[in-house]
This record gives C-alpha cells, sequence and structure tokens, in this order.
C-alpha cells in the first residue's frame, strides 16, 4: 500500500510516520516544507494542479494529512488549516489516483462542552477560537469533498515531543526549573481545567487503523476519561521525583516591573502565565470524549496510561536540567 504523509515532521506526523513505517506492506512518503521531506511542498501556497501532478506520479492508495498550525493569528491559521486542506482536496478530486484521505482533526471544533459530559461525533460544533474555526473549516471541506475520506478529530495529544506551549509541555518545564533551582514550593495557575489526554503513539495507531479501514466521517480519538490537570501534576511530580509543595493559584500573578528583582518561582509563575487566555485551545473548562466510534469502526482503543506519557514528557525535560 502506498501512503503518501502530509506533515511528517510535525508533533503528531512524526509518529505516524514512525507507526507506518514499522508495517512491511507500506511504501510511505513524505511531504513537507521541510528538508528532510522526501518531496518538498508547501500546502498553504502550492497550487491544487501541481500537487495533482504530484498524486498522478505516486499513485498512492492512501493520503494522510496531519500538515497544520496551532499556534499564529486567525490569518495564518487559515492559511495552513484550511486553505491547505482545500488545496488537498482539490488536488485529490483532479487525481486519478483515487486515493483514501484521512485527516487529522482536533477536538477544539466542538468547543466547550458541559462538565461531566462525553462529546460524540454528532455534538454541535461550537469552537471558541480561530484555531478550532479553521480546523471545523477543513473538516468540512473535507466531509463535502466527495472523497472517500475520514476525519479524526484527536482530543489533547501528549507524550514524547509534548510541545513545550501545551499545558503539560508548560507544566514539565515549570517542573525543571523549579527543581534546578533547588525551590521548595511550586505555584500554578489554571489547574481546574479536565481534559481528555491521549497518548501521540495511540493517536498514531488510530490513523494507521483508519487507514486501513472503511469508516468515512468523523472519528473522535481519546481516553473517553477527562483528567484534571491538578491531577496530572501530581503525577508528574511523582514521576519527577519532587517532594515540594504544589500550590495552585485561583488567577494568573501580576507581572512584575520591569526590572524588578524575581525569585525562580515567581518567574515560572510568569511563564505560565503567559497565554492570552485560560483556555487558549478555545474549550472551555471541560472536554471529555465519547470513544465508542473508534472502538466500533476502527476497532481501536487507547493503550498506553497518562502516568507513561508523563513520564516520556518529563524524561526530556530532565535532559535539560
Amino acid at each position: 500500500m502506498r501512503v503518501l504523509l502530509l506533515g511528517a515532521n510535525g508533533f503528531i506526523g512524526r509518529f505516524v510516520a514512525d507507526r507506518l513505517l514499522a508495517d512491511p506492506a507500506v511504501h510511505l512518503t513524505a511531504l513537507g516544507r521541510g528538508d528532510d521531506a522526501d518531496v518538498r511542498f508547501d500546502l498553504a501556497t502550492g497550487s491544487p494542479g501541481a500537487l495533482t501532478r504530484f498524486l498522478d506520479a505516486v499513485h498512492p492508495g492512501v493520503v494522510v494529512n496531519c500538515a497544520g498550525a496551532t499556534r499564529g493569528g486567525a490569518r495564518d491559521l487559515t492559511r495552513h488549516n484550511t486553505v491547505a486542506v482545500a488545496t488537498v482536496c482539490e488536488a485529490m478530486r483532479r487525481s486519478r489516483c483515487t486515493a483514501r484521505l484521512v485527516q487529522v482533526g482536533c477536538a477544539s471544533e466542538y468547543g466547550p462542552s458541559q462538565p461531566g459530559s462525553s462529546t460524540a461525533e454528532d455534538a454541535i460544533p461550537r469552537p471558541g477560537g480561530p484555531y478550532g474555526v479553521s480546523k471545523l473549516a477543513a473538516t468540512e471541506l473535507v466531509l463535502g469533498s466527495g472523497l472517500d475520506a475520514v476525519v479524526l478529530r484527536v482530543f489533547s495529544p501528549v507524550g514524547p515531543g509534548t510541545p513545550a506551549g501545551s499545558p503539560l509541555g508548560r507544566l514539565a518545564e515549570a517542573m525543571r526549573r523549579t527543581m534546578q533551582a533547588g525551590d521548595g514550593e511550586l505555584k500554578l495557575s489554571g489547574l481546574g481545567v479536565q481534559r481528555d489526554f491521549v497518548d501521540v503513539r495511540d493517536v498514531a495507531r488510530a490513523v494507521h487503523a483508519a487507514s486501513l479501514s472503511a469508516a468515512q466521517g468523523v472519528v473522535n480519538i481519546g481516553t473517553g476519561r477527562a483528567v484534571r490537570l491538578r491531577d496530572a501534576a501530581a503525577v508528574l511530580a511523582k514521576v519527577a521525583g519532587y517532594a515540594g509543595a504544589l500550590h495552585e493559584l485561583d488567577t494568573p500573578p501580576a507581572r512584575l516591573p520591569i526590572g524588578a528583582p524575581r525569585t525562580s518561582t515567581e518567574s515560572v509563575i510568569e511563564h505560565l502565565s503567559a497565554t492570552p487566555s485560560p483556555y487558549p485551545d478555545g474549550c472551555g473548562a471541560w472536554q471529555q470524549a465519547d470513544v465508542r466510534t473508534a472502538r466500533d469502526r476502527l476497532g481501536w482503543r487507547p493503550r498506553i496510561n497518562l502516568e507513561e506519557s508523563l513520564a516520556d514528557i518529563w524524561m526530556e525535560a530532565a535532559c535539560r536540567i
């Protein structure tokens, strides 16, 4: 099976590439903006015609799209998450290869949900920010393309390579700084948020399964269990061997005047409070996936627990001590 992978250098894309390469039946070609891609192509600026010619030459049976942007202004997010997917869909419609499309979406497309509830695929999307809007627009393009396509709505991916700007990435960095400075307490804010954390290696397994399946439409990829960030911080402290006290701040602390002396703890607090919103993903205080569709249509279940994911996150952070 020939697979064309878009966005192989991203957080999720790297693990999808590893998973697909481990399948001896897969012949993988990576297309992206980086120098290490098999073929260099910018989906946000490249033409559908150029991509069509490449598809006709490679003739993949499956196209997996992990490309996109998670940060930036509305214009950049639209270019990289929506316009890029429009290019992919148009190129695939023009191509003679009749490939299947596996699009990696995200839970930010749903927006906030009722605490205690599980979000199913038939929930009405109400994204709470430009990132979710740009990804939802991409999903609608895929679903309306007429292609053989499935969209995997991934909840909160974690594990090795977790971006430093994500909630657990910031947590690990804050703990690293605190331990490096020898502080006996760590003050954190925003720990009441609850998210469905799913390991990125399990996400890669889901992409592989979706590539081989006949499933269409939207499929949630998560664990089906929301975890409070405060509890994840306690597990991370255990994994890291941090014996100090964890203190939660109800509100972000005020900025210190420029030039004022700072303790290492104050620097950590400012680091964690740098995001402009308490919910930068636009998902509110609670999000939890209903994952029955993934089980029934993909034969997929998560295997890696959060403690193992956090241990891998900490191992990378500890290397910087």
